[in-house]
């Protein structure tokens, strides 16, 4: 039985990734939008959910699906400023943000340096 529950989160967050990746695809297809544009609004879809307070719930249900791309990040953002905001005050909001996602920005930092010292990139 454990097999199957595995199956099917895997399948969950397998259909909530693509389709998150399926909108974007449509939206650079079929509009004008650029890439840039279409991450800000999937960032701010992400600081608006958390911010409404539904994130956690679709979270619970899409699991990888949805904390993976960059709406996760859009929620972390946003749910790091509000921590902060509660705890230290006005001026919390603008660290909190900050706080919360600084380690997942420096190992992709680091780990960006990394892939250039293995693969030496050239600019085209």
């Amino acid at each position: 039985m454990a097999v199957l529950q595995t199956i099917g989160t895997y399948a969950t967050v397998f259909a909530t990734g693509g389709t998150l990746c399926a909108i974007a695809e449509l939206l650079i297809v079929r509009t004008k939008l650029t890439p840039a544009r279409i991450l800000v609004i999937f960032l701010i879809a992400g600081i608006i959910l958390e911010g409404i307070g539904v994130y956690d719930a679709i979270f619970k249900v899409c699991q990888a699906g949805i904390s993976v791309p960059i709406v996760g990040f859009g929620a972390s953002l946003a749910k790091g400023s509000i921590d902060m905001a509660r705890s230290v005050g006005f001026v919390g909001a603008f660290a909190g943000g900050l706080v919360r996602t600084a380690y997942g920005v420096g190992v992709a930092v680091v780990m960006s340096y990394i892939v250039t010292l293995v693969f030496s990139p050239r600019a085209k």
